[in-house]
């Protein structure tokens, strides 16, 4: 019975662990596309607006922080 046990602990263990790494995933998209919304609000304000090109330098600096922290795996089917 202890085996049993044993496994299935194990298995809950996993289970918790690939959980957890599928919400950090998750989490990592949501913060890049957010990040990409504000770029592309920071240049329309440039291009448009009287927006200034430190906001836009700042957007994207912030924007690239993340992508080497995270990968740019949240950038897929953004280009339509």
């Amino acid at each position: 019975m202890a085996g049993f046990l044993d496994r299935a602990k194990d298995q809950a263990q996993r289970g918790l662990e690939q959980g957890r790494k599928k919400v950090d995933e998750i989490q990592a998209q949501r913060t890049g596309s957010e990040l990409l919304r504000k770029l592309g609000t920071a240049y329309y304000e440039q291009q448009r607006r009287d927006g200034s090109p430190e906001a836009v330098q700042r957007a994207l600096t912030q924007l690239e922080r993340h992508i080497e922290e995270n990968g740019d795996g949240f950038l897929k089917g953004t280009a339509d």
